[in-house]
């Protein structure tokens, strides 16, 4: 029997799920697989369903908005994320559009977490200059603001020219529009841009730690709190983490080394201290020390055998997450 996970009302962290957009191995990528992971995640009790964007990778890769999207009649009541999108290479007015749709055919369950995208290749099969991206990210993003949430459209636009009297229909489902997160590893500049436009901060689990991301929180909380906003309360979440339970340490590490290891390009000794790849103990651990660090999210991504991998957090991880 599966266990249920706690409402998020009870534990310091709570659990969504990736989408499996990438093949790994010879598990294919399906309408099916899709379908399964959802079921899976919705009867144990998760928070969230999420996908994130690339157009070229090191495998093949399922497009991130329609994948969501079609899942949106089976995720229940499970809150649906972008972790992240580009608008950058997508383009501010046909994300713009895709959000929207999914939020009202959602009936407004969608976050959108946004970033630059830190793959090069990305870029260069667009057209556009890698070295650009910030700008462009920050001009693409009040573009973003204005079509959503009704904010003014940047005053001498560079790169997304558009109609000043543009308006998006239909738009968001709530009056008050999607909330739009950016995802950043945690420098400086990252979160004080969080602090300047976010409605939340995104992190990447495998491009930090509990005390990397505790560190950066305060300093999260000392730049929102500059610009007079209000730092308790501003929601967190930890992305891409990596997962795969098992009580055999010889099938983990294999995981780790031959299946994760080669597709981020990283060595297998600095993911194990990263990453829920290991026995039910070593997952708990860690996004226990997440939860002490005051994350409020993590997307658990299966690396694979997705239903199986969701019940065995549910059955074994889930319930020693630490309560409030």
């Amino acid at each position: 029997m599966v266990r249920r996970l706690r409402s998020w009302h009870d534990c310091r962290v709570d659990l969504g799920v990736h989408l499996p957009l990438m093949q790994f191995g010879e598990e294919r990528l399906s309408l099916g697989r899709l379908e399964g992971a959802v079921d899976a995640a919705r009867d144990c009790g998760f928070a969230a369903l999420s996908t994130n964007d690339h157009f070229v990778f090191q495998t093949p890769w399922l497009d991130g908005p329609t994948a969501l999207a079609s899942m949106i009649e089976r995720s229940g009541q499970m809150t649906l994320a972008t972790t992240v999108s580009l608008p950058v290479l997508r383009g501010p007015v046909p994300l713009a559009k895709a959000l929207a749709a999914i939020d009202v055919l959602s009936d407004g369950r969608l976050v959108a977490a946004l970033g630059p995208g830190s793959s090069e290749r990305d870029y260069d099969v667009l057209g556009v200059p890698f070295e650009e991206r910030w700008k462009r990210f920050d001009e693409a993003l009040a573009v973003l603001r204005a079509l959503l949430n009704g904010e003014p459209l940047p005053a001498e636009p560079r790169y997304y020219p558009v109609a000043p009297d543009i308006e998006l229909a239909p738009g968001p489902r709530r009056e008050d529009g999607i909330p739009l997160w950016i995802g950043s590893w945690g420098s400086r500049a990252g979160l004080a841009r969080v602090a300047r436009a976010g409605d939340g901060w995104l992190a990447s689990a495998y491009n930090t730690t509990p005390e990397g991301f505790s560190a950066a929180r305060t300093a999260l909380a000392c730049a929102l709190e500059a610009r007079g906003r209000h730092a308790d309360g501003f929601p967190t979440a930890l992305a891409t983490m990596w997962t795969w339970v098992s009580k055999d340490r010889s099938e983990a590490d294999r995981v780790l080394g031959d299946v994760l290891a080669p597709v981020l390009r990283r060595d297998p000794e600095d993911l194990c201290g990263q990453v829920c790849v290991g026995p039910p103990e070593h997952c708990v651990e860690l996004l226990s020390r997440y939860a002490e660090a005051g994350c409020q999210r993590v997307y658990l991504w299966p690396l694979g055998d997705e239903q199986r991998q969701l019940e065995l957090v549910a059955d074994t991880v889930a319930p020693q997450l630490v309560p409030l």
